[in-house]
């Protein structure tokens, strides 16, 4: 985006050189004709002179109008009437820069009402069209300015988003890590010093993916073998945990922390449904270019206290549901399916180029 100070450089750059031009062109014309005199440079150098100061007083016009709230009807008959006024100042301000070159004959302009109509009409074209481009390069550049400023709220509201997403995430998970840590520092020291080690990568990853969007999936994976550890450490022989993981699939990008509602609700979910050890297993992979995460736990299905509100953020598929929708839109899916005594949770990615 231009800022302020380089978009009056550029006006600046512009309208000399615009100006210097519609001169030299004339005199480029009046050469190739034959006709080109030291008159010519006297005429068209003055023509202009003039032109720069009529549009540098049209720009104030502009400026003073607050051209942003006028409609289009508006705005073309405001055009249309400054053009008008430069139109004449320009025609008299040219008369009286040529005056100290030709004298009475600088006011030719005036001789009749006709030659001086002629001189008016074309100097109402090329001020018009000036006012046209510059309208359009000032409306673009407010349609620009605003587009960037309502892309950057758009970020940081999902920045947001995603932390209060985090933040509903179940608290409870630390504090029983942290008090069977405590409990097993007495009991035992060495499985006390592994639990918090695995909790203290659990805690880094979280901390840090906070600051990227996308992470590779192979450290995602690695954060839910952090997790499932310590669960596997508190629930000893009462949990059992599989990882099949497509290695074509571990550099997949995707949205931090994502995956852990999943594998939360597993323990939820499966430790009061599932006759022990509750099983989890947790396949991923690419099928047909689209990326797959599989999540399954032995037990039944339980429907979400607020089942009518099926994408409530509350809950964990809610969260997962919500995530997806604002880093996949229109290209994922979330599927759910009970069998015997297995229920399994089906998240597909479709690729970024599929329809």
């Amino acid at each position: 985006m231009i800022r302020l100070e380089e978009r009056t450089r550029l006006f600046w750059i512009l309208q000399v050189c615009g100006w210097l031009l519609f001169a030299a062109v004339f005199c480029l014309i009046d050469g190739l004709a034959g006709r080109f005199t030291p008159a010519s440079i006297v005429n068209y150098g003055s023509a202009a002179a003039a032109g720069f100061f009529a549009s540098l007083l049209l720009r104030l016009g502009y400026k003073k109008t607050k051209i942003q709230d006028c409609s289009v009807l508006t705005l073309s008959l405001v055009a249309i009437g400054y053009s008008i006024l430069a139109a004449i100042l320009l025609i008299a301000l040219a008369s009286v820069l040529r005056f100290p070159f030709w004298g009475l004959r600088a006011m030719s302009a005036y001789a009749s009402p006709m030659a001086y109509l002629l001189r008016f009409s074309r100097w109402f074209i090329w001020l018009l069209s000036w006012s046209a481009l510059y309208l359009g390069f000032t409306f673009w550049h407010e349609w620009a300015s605003q587009k960037e400023r309502t892309e950057k709220a758009m970020a940081l509201a999902q920045v947001a988003h995603l932390q209060m997403l985090r933040y509903r995430m179940n608290p409870h998970f630390l504090f029983n890590a942290l008090n069977s840590i405590r409990a097993l520092i007495t009991e035992n020291k060495a499985a006390a010093k592994k639990m918090l080690t695995e909790l203290s990568e659990f805690l880094r990853f979280s901390l840090l993916s906070q600051n990227y969007e996308n992470v590779p999936l192979r450290d995602e994976i690695e954060s839910i073998r952090h997790y499932f550890t310590i669960q596997k450490m508190r629930y000893e022989n009462k949990l059992a945990v599989s990882f099949e993981v497509d290695p074509a699939a571990e550099d997949f990008p995707i949205a931090s922390f994502l995956l852990h509602p999943l594998a939360e609700n597993c323990i939820k979910h499966g430790m009061a449904t599932s006759p022990l050890p509750l099983r989890v297993q947790i396949r991923v992979g690419m099928q047909k270019g689209d990326f797959f995460v599989e999540v399954g736990n032995s037990g039944s299905w339980v429907e979400p206290v607020e089942k009518k509100r099926e994408n409530s953020i509350r809950t964990g598929l809610g969260i997962v549901r919500q995530r997806l929708a604002d880093s996949y839109p229109n290209r994922h899916r979330l599927d759910i399916a009970e069998a015997g005594d297995f229920v399994r949770v089906r998240l597909t990615i479709a690729e970024e180029n599929s329809e």
